[in-house]
């Protein structure tokens, strides 16, 4: 009997990757909707009833934990799609639910499809600890925000100090990352993701396309010569006008 699932992730290019490895990988799934937010999801878990969530934890206005908190009948099982990986770990594996890191690995996915196809029935979360899992989840953030960065790569995951990193630049899906001993490397998130996943105390999203680290690399802001803020490498990155304000209050504070 195939398993019934929905995709919940904002991003979108991040839904049509799971979509495609599920479809190769895992034949016992059938992919019967997908959702980029809370709200939409929780109109098709009412009316489509699926056996399995795949869920984004990091969503914008209502995560994944949110999402869960606000159905009642949690007749479903879950795999959480997470970039927080070695903190994710710990919290989720402490409320005995699956989840997958991104990028995702066809094997882990195959693994953690078997688990749940190899159930002699389809066992909802009800009596899973929702908001337990959640409070470890973020202080483990909290603790990975201070000091250390695992960031996903297209071939694994690089661990930096967050104190390195000079700036972050949007590639269409990805993101160049460029540190202060003159390397970079590329990301498999989105930098809309970083902007969240940062620590908003140390790094500010200037730009659409550019987040910088203001507290270790920002070495000055010149309104002249069309509002960049100048980096410890020499480097000149435009402030949108949109973000001005808020940007100036913000280094106001250092």
């Amino acid at each position: 009997m195939a398993i019934t699932a929905i995709i919940i992730d904002d991003e979108q290019n991040a839904r049509f990757n799971l979509k495609i490895l599920i479809e190769d990988f895992c034949p016992e799934v059938n992919i019967v909707g997908e959702a980029e937010s809370a709200e939409q999801a929780r109109t098709l878990v009412e009316s489509l009833k699926p056996d399995l969530l795949f869920l984004d934890i990091n969503m914008p206005n209502e995560d994944g934990f949110d999402l869960l908190d606000s159905i009642e009948e949690k007749n479903f099982s879950v795999i959480f799609i997470t970039a927080h990986n070695q903190y994710a770990l710990k919290a989720i594996k402490a409320g005995a639910i699956d989840y997958l890191e991104k990028p995702i690995d066809v094997e882990d996915l195959q693994k953690a499809v078997a688990k749940i196809a190899g159930s002699t029935e389809r066992v909802g979360i009800g009596n899973i600890d929702i908001e337990s899992i959640r409070s470890v989840l973020d202080q483990y953030q909290n603790e990975s925000k201070t000091d250390t960065i695992a960031i996903p790569t297209l071939t694994g995951y690089e661990i930096l100090k967050t104190a390195d990193i000079i700036r972050l630049e949007a590639d269409e899906s990805y993101t160049k990352i460029f540190l202060n001993d003159g390397k970079k490397c590329t990301s498999s998130m989105t930098i809309a993701r970083y902007e969240r996943v940062l620590n908003k105390n140390i790094f500010f999203r200037v730009h659409k396309s550019h987040i910088i680290n203001t507290r270790d690399h920002l070495k000055e802001f010149n309104r002249h010569e069309g509002n960049v803020a100048i980096m410890d490498n020499g480097t000149a990155i435009p402030v949108s006008r949109r973000k001005l304000t808020e940007f100036i209050n913000a280094i106001k504070t250092f």
